[in-house]
């Protein structure tokens, strides 16, 4: 659990998750330095938390270069890969027997049933309606496959993915920027995955197990991620842990309207620091993005929280123009 502040209550805890697929760009600039504002500025336990379950995409170079130029842009944190702490490993590849124990716990309560859908199946699903970015409905295929059925698929040979057996009553809850949220689970993509067939933990189990045994009280990220929300507090939930507060932020957008993500290379922090760009010049533009900073002055992430208010940040998606680039330039 978070350390104890000095009155007696436990002090917030946040986290920064990247995931070290790539190099950190703007966009993720832009998501750190809010999530890191927040919890600093509540003077809060700050955790470093690489995402790393996916074997395939996570590389050790970029878990690296997200550290330092994260710390170049001017971020700390209080536990981390980096620094250690209590309740590490912080790398979410090292924290597997967590996840096991978890869905130990589930498979006891019949809260989690084997699905034996292949995955051009589930690709075939992939054109019905769904909402927003939850995914394609899964219709429910393997939920009632009896004992025997499942043994029966096992012994073929059939590999099977690990599915929660999702309430049907909605999930409610209090988002600290965007307000009261009210969701279906069966509208953001029904029984979701908790460990893929080829034993990888899904991004749900694991995010929400870390988040209960790091204790973190709040979670602040994009608000492209806020139909995984209900999922985990659901999860949550089940297990009996705590639920964060959560806050989703808006996006940063290129000048065309999309979300800025790792193919923007041009605009990787490493790119930018290469060509002379100053860390104070990248949290100016952003902050004033941001609505912190209305002259965008080049500032230091510490310079803001004086003034800092979670109030205070948009409630809609901000563009950087092809100006605001020039902008940057040394």
């Amino acid at each position: 659990m978070p350390p104890r502040g000095a009155d007696g209550p436990a002090r917030i805890c946040g986290r920064l998750a990247p995931s070290p697929t790539g190099y950190a760009h703007l966009g993720n600039a832009w998501a750190f330095l809010l999530a890191w504002l927040v919890v600093r500025a509540r003077k809060g336990v700050l955790i470093m938390r690489m995402e790393d379950i996916d074997p395939q995409r996570s590389r050790p170079e970029f878990a690296a270069a997200l550290l330092e130029d994260l710390r170049w842009l001017g971020l700390d944190w209080d536990q981390g890969p980096d620094v250690g702490g209590p309740l590490g490993p912080y790398e979410q590849s090292r924290r597997g027997a967590a996840y096991a124990e978890t869905l130990t716990r589930l498979d006891a309560a019949g809260l989690i049933y084997p699905c034996f859908c292949t995955r051009k199946e589930l690709r075939l699903l992939a054109a019905a309606p769904h909402v927003d970015d939850a995914g394609a409905p899964y219709p429910g295929t393997c939920r009632e496959l009896s004992a025997a059925q499942c043994e029966g698929l096992f012994r073929s040979g059939r590999r099977a993915a690990v599915r929660l057996r999702c309430p049907s009553e909605p999930i409610e809850f209090e988002d600290a920027l965007l307000g009261p949220q009210s969701f279906r689970l069966d509208e953001c993509g029904g029984d979701f995955a908790l460990r893929r067939s080829d034993g990888v933990v899904a991004y749900q189990l694991a995010v929400a197990v870390d988040d209960a045994l790091m204790g973190v009280t709040l979670v602040v990220r994009g608000r492209d991620i806020l139909p995984s929300t209900p999922r985990q507090i659901a999860l949550l939930r089940m297990l009996d842990h705590a639920v964060p507060t959560y806050a989703h932020i808006p996006l940063l957008l290129d000048c065309e309207g999309q979300r800025l993500a790792k193919r923007h290379r041009s605009l990787a922090l490493r790119s930018l620091r290469e060509r002379g760009v100053t860390p104070q010049r990248i949290v100016g533009l952003l902050s004033r993005l941001a609505g912190l900073n209305p002259h965008g002055v080049p500032v230091s992430p510490a310079e803001l929280l004086p003034d800092f208010a979670l109030e205070r940040l948009p409630g809609t998606d901000r563009r950087v123009t092809d100006q605001d680039l020039r902008q940057l330039a040394p």
